[in-house]
């Protein structure tokens, strides 16, 4: 664990921000020869990074693997052993210039098959957006007109139940036939009784 947190400093320290101060010096003081030699270490350094990944999972159980990490990198950095110059121009610069063209072949297919990839599945996801937003649409207006329509016929209707009087329709049939039947002979009756009284005075 000690030597892991090592490792990673002098990794973080020197073998990064030590190299992009020194990287910034040569840009600002337009040294062509420290320009290159700057740019020679930060190709074998992202060259190292990516080993990195894959060795710090499989040969992490390596004895002294993290010492032996520090060690490159210092080796790397010297000015007396110049490792970065001495990986590039024996082995990177001759393996990139033979396999230039066929690198730049691939970019260029990765590059034309990631742009289709990418319209196609941006028509895919517009689609797929309008769609939900039409069925969206017309879940809410549907809803929408159901909440209306309740409102309209069944709240009112019990609204005005509860607190309005009923209107007053017409009379059921019959109702004032039967009245003027009842009401006749308590008239003739009270109109033989005031006969009779007139007859006795």
């Amino acid at each position: 664990m000690v030597s892991w947190i090592i490792s990673r400093l002098v990794v973080l320290i020197f073998g990064t921000l030590y190299p992009a101060y020194y990287s910034y010096k040569a840009v600002k003081s337009k040294d062509i020869k420290e320009y290159v030699k700057w740019m020679m270490y930060w190709i074998i350094f992202a060259l190292f990074t990516t080993a990195e990944t894959f060795t710090d999972i499989f040969l992490c159980w390596f004895p002294f693997y993290y010492e032996l990490k520090i060690a490159f990198v210092a080796w790397l950095l010297s000015p007396y052993t110049k490792g970065s110059s001495l990986l590039y121009r024996k082995f990177v610069h001759p393996t990139l210039s033979s396999k230039e063209k066929e690198i730049d072949d691939c970019l260029v297919q990765a590059k034309d098959r990631s742009y289709d990839a990418l319209v196609h599945f941006g028509k895919r996801g517009l689609n797929v957006a309008a769609t939900a937003a039409v069925m969206a649409a017309s879940k809410g207006q549907g809803a929408l007109s159901e909440r209306l329509r309740s409102f309209s016929m069944q709240d009112l209707t019990t609204i005005r139940g509860d607190g309005a009087p009923a209107p007053a329709g017409p009379p059921p049939p019959g109702a004032g036939r039967a009245s003027s039947k009842h009401g006749q002979p308590k008239m003739s009756r009270s109109a033989s009784e005031s006969a009779g009284s007139s007859g006795t005075a």
